[in-house]
């Protein structure tokens, strides 16, 4: 069993319940995105024990091996068994089956700390939270039992295959594939870009089962558990990405791979919709990830303007330097406020994707300009290696692609504003 500090066990009794705990039908529609509903982000004491666990993990274990991982590329097992051990990873699995059943909110606290000390390294803890979303979504009794409370056993990961070589966005475009012979599936298709791929104990993946080119993407894939052990599953080599090289990236294949019958979730046809689901659980923590990357920027920025001296004086006492940061801190400020809505927006059970795609695009156009300007802050130092803003430059990237490019969520958002402009 996780090994979480019996007095925060004990002590956990979150204010909000995740979407893991409430099904489909239960959602309750999504507030009027011109309501201002009212809401409090004053932490709970147990909120703050975890927020203070995991900034103490960031700042002791990570922040002094970042930069290893980043020239190695070495996935960071030790840092992961160190905070499954912690109780740092996993606590939105349900309490039935072991887990905190913590909320949205609660893990986008620890993961914002967590990559505060690297965004790789981050990804590699938090990016089983994607592979397990669709079973705390859309998984029966059983499968929860069976494959989160394997991942509460031991540090195991999980990892989410859909995008693939030409359909990344176009969810629509899959062409994996899954046919039904017996009481079971034959899956056959190729996925690419998944994190947590090569290291993963099992997957989610989406497939077509419907031939048909005419079936509506609602009805026309199904998703399914798949274990990494079974005959013909094949992960890729490692992909040697701009940033967050700590990240465990890779392309899958599947040829003729037998699922059994008990391991699809919901049933046939269902793929899509817990596919689309899952991004509104799953965004607030992209997004709570760049706040915590742009935080680091701030950090690493002001410091350094009050140490590197021009023309007699700190140059954080020019204004043209002043400014820069006074702009960061509010694009800090205003990013976290934004996952902090989308979060809380999910665990009162209702549909946070206006919220969502709100946080996610403009945390991450955050994270890239606070970065840019950390550099620029620098000056020539910013673009060496030794220092850690060209890194943080670097992994700052993929947070306006993953998960939803930041194109993609301006067309979620536009389309929310048109849909509500037609009821006024």
């Amino acid at each position: 069993m996780n090994c979480v500090p019996k007095v925060l066990r004990g002590a956990v009794q979150p204010v909000v319940r995740a979407l893991s705990t409430t099904s489909f039908a239960a959602q309750k529609p999504a507030e009027d995105v011109a309501s201002g509903a009212s809401f409090s982000f004053e932490l709970s004491d147990t909120q703050k024990e975890f927020q203070e666990l995991a900034r103490k993990f960031t700042r002791e274990e990570i922040v002094p091996v970042a930069a290893h991982y980043d020239r190695t590329g070495e996935y960071p097992w030790p840092l992961v068994k160190k905070a499954w051990e912690l109780g740092l990873m996993n606590g939105h699995i349900p309490e039935d089956i072991g887990g905190l059943g913590q909320g949205v909110f609660d893990g986008c606290l620890i993961g914002e700390e967590i990559s505060y000390g690297c965004t790789g390294i981050g990804t590699a803890i938090e990016g089983t939270s994607l592979g397990q979303a669709p079973v705390l979504l859309a998984g029966n009794k059983e499968q929860k039992k069976k494959y989160l409370g394997r991942l509460l056993e031991e540090p195991l990961v999980a990892a989410y295959c859909v995008t693939e070589p030409t359909a990344g966005s176009d969810v629509a475009g899959v062409k994996t594939k899954a046919e039904k012979k017996g009481d079971e599936w034959i899956l056959n298709g190729q996925k690419m870009w998944i994190t947590n791929g090569g290291v993963a104990n099992w997957y989610f993946v989406l497939a077509r089962t419907n031939p048909d080119p005419k079936c509506p993407a609602s009805k026309a894939f199904t998703g399914f558990i798949v274990e990494r052990e079974w005959p013909g599953v094949t992960p890729g080599r490692k992909e040697i990405n701009m940033g967050q090289r700590a990240s465990d990236t890779r392309g899958i294949t599947f040829e003729d791979v037998r699922v059994p019958k008990e391991n699809v979730l919901i049933g046939e046809g269902a793929g899509f919709k817990i596919a689309m689901g899952c991004f509104d659980i799953t965004r607030p923590p992209v997004a709570c990830g760049a706040t915590g990357l742009a935080q680091r920027c701030l950090d690493e920025a002001s410091k350094y303007a009050n140490e590197r001296k021009t023309f007699g004086v700190p140059i954080s006492h020019h204004q043209a330097v002043a400014f820069m940061l006074a702009d960061m801190a509010i694009g800090v400020e205003t990013a976290r406020l934004g996952w902090m809505r989308a979060a809380w927006e999910v665990d009162q059970g209702r549909r946070n994707t206006y919220y969502a795609s709100i946080a996610k695009a403009y945390a991450a156009e955050v994270a890239n300009k606070c970065a840019s300007d950390a550099v620029q802050i620098f000056g020539g130092n910013g673009f060496n290696s030794e220092y850690p803003v060209e890194k943080l430059m670097r992994d700052a990237k993929i947070y306006m692609i993953y998960e939803g490019t930041s194109q993609v969520q301006r067309l979620i958002i536009s389309r929310a504003i048109i849909d509500r402009a037609k009821t006024l």
